[in-house]
């Protein structure tokens, strides 16, 4: 659809008049074009306007002020840019001060150093050398991080996916075993890796994050003891999380290691891009009217099995009821708030939820007659 044919159909659905139309459509054309007009989920042809006007007339007249407002002043969106800045700041504000202050520790010196030295270079040299960095989901954007390191990370220490085969295991083993004996620094059969990596976009609760550290040590036991140092350190890197999270994962390990003892990571590290404090949540007092709007436009009929993992039923303010108005260009976090990214059926009695960021769900529920 033409913009400004859409621009004035948003006028009409809101009712402004010619003044208010010109102050708003000047905001509108703005944050379309460097934010919200980039986000990956729209139905083809469709852009933030169009989505926006439909997604308001979801809600009585009376209320479309007030949803309008909640987007203009609280939707926190993250473009691309600023995905990708938050990827590329992952090796110099996580991991080269890392191996800088091991290489500094074992080698006795002050870790400004390290880069004056041949013999502290060297060492920084292998252990990065020694490291293995993995993508826990599409969006961890594992190629860009892998672009972003070219000539300090070589392409055979970076993996798509936390889940690979034993072969893939032996030969990445190998590899590394290759570049340790030309680098004249160990002998091959005792190279082994010393910090493994696993990188994410988002995490609301940690309770994603915690189940796919579940999944990754059942895959790397059963290698650890032939291809990994006894004191191997693991380092969960999220580009995005909430306080809650940072909290819960922290705790999670800590659980871990008391029941599991020997039988878990020796080392786990969590580390973040950006950390979004308790503020940012919607609630009754930062919501204004905005709040009685979550309440009346819900379809109960929206939540899952993998939603009530969650802990709550009801899912309108979004997983584990994180209530947060946060938008990624390459998809919505179930912790926002369900009016920002929920999509219903058309039912007599209940209100069809309308998405303004369509969410692409990763996990669906299916039932026997083939509907979802």
């Amino acid at each position: 659809m033409n913009q400004d044919l859409a621009l004035r159909l948003l006028g009409e659905v809101m009712q402004w008049d010619n003044e208010r139309s010109t102050q708003e459509f000047a905001w509108l054309q703005l944050f379309s074009r460097f934010k919200y007009d980039g986000y990956a989920d729209y139905v083809a042809g469709l852009r933030f306007v169009e989505s926006l006007a439909s997604w308001l007339q979801q809600f009585d007249m009376q209320d479309r002020e007030a949803a309008y407002g909640f987007v203009r002043s609280r939707v926190l969106y993250f473009s691309e840019r600023e995905i990708q800045h938050l990827i590329e700041l992952f090796y110099p504000d996580v991991i080269e001060p890392m191996l800088r202050a091991e290489v500094a520790r074992g080698l006795g010196l002050p870790e400004y150093l390290i880069w004056s030295r041949a013999e502290s270079l060297r060492s920084f040299f292998i252990l990065r050398r020694r490291c293995l960095f993995f993508g826990l989901s599409d969006g961890a954007r594992i190629d860009v991080f892998r672009r972003a390191t070219v000539g300090r990370i070589s392409n055979e220490q970076v993996l798509l996916a936390p889940e690979i085969s034993s072969d893939k295991w032996k030969r990445v083993h190998i590899k590394l075993q290759e570049d340790l004996q030309r680098m004249n620094a160990l002998d091959g059969k005792d190279a082994k890796f010393h910090y493994i990596f696993l990188l994410d976009d988002f995490t609301g609760t940690g309770y994603t994050a915690s189940q796919r550290l579940l999944r990754f040590w059942e895959n790397v036991r059963e290698v650890a003891s032939s291809m990994l140092d006894s004191d191997w350190k693991l380092v969960v890197h999220h580009l995005i999380g909430t306080s809650k999270a940072k909290n819960d994962l922290a705790k999670a390990d800590s659980t871990q290691q008391e029941t599991r003892g020997s039988d878990w990571f020796p080392f786990v590290k969590t580390s973040f891009g950006l950390v979004l404090d308790d503020s940012i949540k919607v609630t009754f007092e930062n919501a204004g009217s905005f709040w009685a709007l979550i309440q009346k436009y819900y379809d109960p009929l929206i939540r899952s099995s993998h939603t009530d993992k969650g802990g709550t039923s009801d899912i309108r303010l979004g997983f584990g009821d994180c209530a947060l108005p946060v938008v990624l260009e390459h998809n919505t976090p179930n912790n926002s708030i369900a009016l920002l990214w929920s999509e219903s059926k058309r039912r007599e009695t209940i209100h069809q939820m309308r998405p303004l960021f369509r969410r692409r769900q990763r996990h669906i529920d299916f039932v026997v007659d083939g509907e979802t």
